[in-house]
């Protein structure tokens, strides 16, 4: 039977199956639904099994990581498959126009709590895998696949496991799926992903708070401290000032500067999404390539002293800020960590003591354009959708990509199936059916390719 058909057969059970995970309301940072992540661990296992593959749950320090294997195809190529089915917690409930854990179809998507972060995307890939096996036969290749429940908390446990089980998980290349396309109908392959690190900067310069009137113009304000440290951050052109700062950063190739500006990206579109009338940054470069391919520093939150209504006339004894930068290849989390920390210890003025903390971080990741599975989903997507992809990068941080490049040595492909609009972490979060559909067929086409004699 060809793929085509048997997708087409088996729709309205793909989706029925999709609404069953859905309604189970797995959010890892809740510890009353620790039994409910447990129920989708165990639903995704099943539902591995039920497409012929082992499937095991390795328990962790708080939720388990669930290991499917597919039966051993000797010399053939490994791909290791990951996503998460943990979900983001639904409130605020009010803004729902529909249950968050009640899957309900309105205008082609698939509104619910996960529906494209991550389940609806992660499972498309289980009903790929059931799908090829199903039509050819038999998998042409050796699949894994790792679904954890912890992504939305950071992944604390997924290295130590990466690490711990390396050797039985070693693969070919590394599949996910847990982002977007750039445009509706719009084939994406992501070959970059921005790394990041956060700091957070506490300033103080007395012991107590005090009286503006007794004290002011005679001791350092910390407020007024910091707010001059960090507008020192940057200079007038919008380039990052900490020494050192760009060292590392492997500068654009013209032919990568020119795919960019060639990529469907509607710069008025995106600055009406976010509410703003303007998008300044670095000079010489495009707002595409600041986006995807240029480092960043951004304050991510201030406070100190009086937040109350009315007045209070104190100068506050300390003040603080969080900091991000995001990343690009060449650069190193801990190296900026350290030269962003040494700057901000450089510009206090005196009187003002400097604490800062690190909170995490996260490595840029990036995959050749010529690489073996860049190519073989490149051939996937132009089955599934009738059309070249376009290849674009992210300002984004997933961690566990460079933790795969390290600890595996293997390739990684991320092919989003959803879009930008589906609202994930916010309220109304969807996922289009078409899209949902299209992936399970862009899974199995993948395997496909991946398994072909290299050109």
């Amino acid at each position: 039977m060809p793929l085509d058909a048997y997708l087409e057969g088996n729709r309205e059970r793909h989706l029925s199956e999709l609404f069953e995970l859905l309604r189970i309301p797995s959010v890892s940072t809740d510890p009353e639904r620790k039994a409910d992540v447990a129920a989708a661990a165990e639903f995704i296992a099943q539902a591995l099994r039920d497409a012929g593959l082992e499937a095991q749950l390795h328990p962790t320090a708080r939720h388990p990581v669930v290991v499917g294997r597919s039966p051993e195809v000797p010399g053939a190529p490994t791909v290791l498959i990951y996503g998460h089915y943990d979900v983001q917690p639904a409130e605020p409930l009010d803004l729902w126009e529909t249950p968050p854990f009640e899957p309900t179809v309105i205008g082609g998507d698939v509104r619910a709590r996960g529906a494209s972060d991550d389940k609806g995307q992660v499972y498309a890939h289980v009903k790929g895998v059931e799908a090829l096996a199903a039509v050819d036969g038999a998998l042409p290749l050796n699949v894994r696949f790792v679904v954890e429940g912890e992504e939305e908390i950071g992944s604390p446990n997924l290295r130590p496991f990466l690490e711990e089980h390396a050797q039985a998980l070693a693969a070919d290349v590394v599949v996910i799926s847990d982002g977007a396309m750039l445009a509706p109908d719009t084939p994406t392959l992501t070959y970059g992903l921005k790394g990041l690190a956060y700091l957070e900067v506490s300033v103080r310069t007395a012991g107590r708070d005090l009286h503006s009137g007794a004290y002011g113009g005679v001791v350092p304000n910390p407020i007024n401290a910091l707010a001059g440290m960090l507008a020192r951050l940057k200079d007038d052109d919008g380039r990052v000032s900490v020494p050192g700062f760009y060292d590392a950063v492997v500068p654009l190739a013209d032919e990568e500067r020119n795919r960019m500006a060639a990529a469907p990206f509607d710069e008025a579109a995106f600055r009406a999404d976010a509410g703003v009338s303007a998008t300044p940054g670095e000079a010489g470069y495009s707002l595409i390539e600041r986006l995807w391919a240029r480092p960043t520093l951004d304050c991510n939150g201030i406070w100190g002293g009086f937040q109350g209504e009315g007045a209070k006339t104190v100068i506050p004894a300390e003040a603080g800020a969080k900091v991000s930068c995001r990343l690009v290849p060449g650069q190193d989390p801990d190296d900026v960590s350290d030269k962003l920390a040494a700057y901000l210890e450089h510009l206090a003025p005196e009187g003002v003591e400097v604490t800062v903390t690190r909170l995490h971080g996260g490595r840029p990741a990036s995959t050749p354009l010529d690489a073996r599975s860049v190519r073989a989903a490149a051939q996937a997507l132009r089955g599934t959708f009738g059309r070249e992809p376009v290849f674009a990068r992210s300002g984004g941080t997933i961690p566990v990509v460079a933790d795969f490049q390290e600890l595996l040595g293997c390739e990684v492909v991320l092919v989003g199936l959803g879009l930008e609009d589906d609202r994930a972490h916010a309220p109304n979060e969807k996922f289009a059916v078409r899209d949902y559909l299209r992936g399970i067929a862009t899974s199995a086409r993948l395997l496909r390719a991946l398994a072909a004699p290299q050109a």
